[in-house]
């Protein structure tokens, strides 16, 4: 089962940086992520979210494997990849996997002007190695699926110098 964590940040390039470093501890094992988003409040007052994971490219890239594959038992591998690659893109972009939309665009709602927000679906980590990595970013915790216990905890640790 994967923890939901939401960590605030004083502006979208810390958010982004975050996000760049969550990736980076990915490629060493040190967190699993199943899906991350960020989200950000323009000076203005207006709401931006960029999702990592893609569930319309995913599905066209498999519904183009499928349609050749059905293609070629009918003799128009083409016209199957094209059809397939369609079905699957329209599919992937009515399918909502990972973080919920409407979860990340409430929250985002909530943020002041010039803030950001990242959100994290985090299958596995090694905690204590991810908050160190964590603080020098000055995050605050917005919200998690974690025990009260566990959510005070990482509060904590976060604010530790």
């Amino acid at each position: 089962m994967a923890d939901l964590v939401v960590l605030g940040f004083s502006d979208k390039e810390k958010a982004e940086a975050v996000l760049a470093l969550a990736k980076d501890m990915s490629k060493q094992e040190l967190l699993d992520l199943e899906d991350a988003a960020i989200a950000w409040r323009t000076m203005d007052g207006k709401i931006h979210v960029h999702q990592t994971y893609s569930t319309t490219g995913v599905a066209a890239a498999g519904g183009a494997l499928w349609g050749s594959l059905f293609g070629l038992l009918f003799l128009m591998p083409v016209f199957g990849a094209a059809v397939g690659a369609a079905t699957g893109a329209v599919a992937g972009k009515l399918t909502d996997v990972g973080i919920n939309d409407a979860f990340i665009k409430e929250i985002a709602g909530t943020l002041e002007p010039g803030r950001s927000a990242v959100f994290a679906l985090v299958r596995r980590s090694t905690p204590d190695r991810v908050r160190d990595a964590l603080r020098p970013f000055n995050p605050s915790v917005i919200r998690t699926s974690l025990t009260k216990d566990r959510e005070e905890e990482l509060v904590e640790a976060l604010r530790e110098d």
